[in-house]
């Protein structure tokens, strides 16, 4: 008797256990669909604000005005194409860097804009740059890096909450940690769809792509930039960007921009469509890119094998995978992004160079 009541409590624990593990599958099988569907997400920080009025300029020109327009602008577009939107600020007030970068890392999101005019003592100067968070700084990025950080100054307890960081000092800058690292490909990726929108749509100036230390970029632990959108202190331009169509135009830009980008990584649904995968191409998953150089085991990397590291300047980037068959690389991507790797993004090669897999 007691050798059937063992069996039977044995049978009614197995086919519990079975029960459990059915509604745990089921359950997860609902986050993953809830994870899937969830949108991509874009902070999008209007510069300066409140008692911060912007860049200084002879032709009394807000720039805090014409930034918080464009951001509501480019806002709207973005979240009728299905992202959600977050605004550090969609009205006049003054928010620290700090408060900028807090939204952004808090609401984790997947991009951050953040948009600006440009100003400088010579008024002929005109155009457009894009800059990504890097120590790769020229005087003149510099120079731009600082007008942007000195709001800092306006802050209340600025020593304490930024420990010590001079924002007229390019040792700060150096002493910075490099925490935007693993994302600026993604970074540099976007600022250059940007840039190349401003000159072939609108016929602005491209002042380039550039890096620079942004201390609201370097805080921000996503693909972030900073758009320079053109000089208020040139009088042609100024009057341009003070104008509803130019804070249109340029917004739409930014869009078309943002959607390139997605599309390019594989953001978006489709990818099939999208793509004209080449037999001539490899395609890899990067799933992250760091200066310090890490042995290809997968314990490094959260369990995944077949990697492969590339050096570029002073970073290494890391990739996951690789296969002909771009379907096949989507499926590797997946795996990538349910490990961790959740900004992961797909890049072709040819001939051992990254290749630009949309041509």
């Amino acid at each position: 008797m007691s050798k059937i009541s063992s069996y039977l409590s044995y049978f009614n624990l197995t086919l519990t256990t079975k029960i459990i593990l059915l509604l745990l599958m089921l359950n997860g099988l609902l986050i993953n669909k809830t994870m899937s569907q969830e949108k991509f997400k874009i902070v999008i920080d209007a510069g300066h604000g409140g008692k911060d009025p912007g860049r200084p300029n002879p032709n009394g020109i807000l720039e805090k005005n014409i930034v918080l327009n464009m951001a509501l602008n480019l806002g709207r577009e973005l979240k009728k194409d299905d992202n959600e939107i977050i605004y550090t600020r969609d009205k006049d007030v003054f928010l620290t860097l700090r408060q900028r970068a807090k939204i952004a890392n808090e609401a984790d999101a997947d991009l951050f804009i953040s948009i600006h005019c440009n100003a400088f003592h010579d008024t002929r100067v005109y155009g457009t740059e894009t800059y990504v968070y890097g120590l790769h700084v020229s005087k003149a990025n510099f120079d731009v890096a600082l007008k942007e950080n000195e709001v800092i100054f306006l802050e209340e307890d600025f020593e304490k909450n930024y420990q010590g960081f001079d924002p007229k000092a390019p040792e700060s800058l150096i002493g910075l940690t490099l925490m935007q690292e693993e994302y600026l490909d993604q970074s540099i990726l976007l600022a250059s769809f940007i840039q190349d929108n401003f000159a072939a749509k609108l016929k602005l100036k491209n002042r380039g792509v550039k890096q620079s230390g942004f201390w609201v970029l370097h805080n921000t632990y996503m693909p972030s930039v900073l758009i320079e959108t053109g000089f208020i202190t040139n009088p042609k331009e100024g009057a341009y960007l003070n104008s509803a169509k130019a804070q249109k135009d340029i917004a739409h830009s930014i869009f078309n921009a943002v959607k390139k980008y997605k599309s390019t990584l594989g953001l978006i649904e489709n990818n099939e469509v999208v793509y004209k995968p080449k037999n001539d191409i490899i395609y890899k998953v990067q799933i992250a890119a760091s200066r310090r150089k890490l042995k290809l085991k997968s314990y490094n990397f959260k369990g995944l094998k077949d990697l492969s590291i590339k050096k570029e300047g002073r970073l290494y980037r890391y990739f996951y995978a690789s296969s002909y068959d771009y379907n096949e690389i989507l499926k590797k991507k997946k795996i990538a992004i349910s490990k961790g790797y959740k900004k992961s993004f797909i890049v072709g090669f040819k001939k051992g160079k990254i290749v630009d897999i949309n041509n």
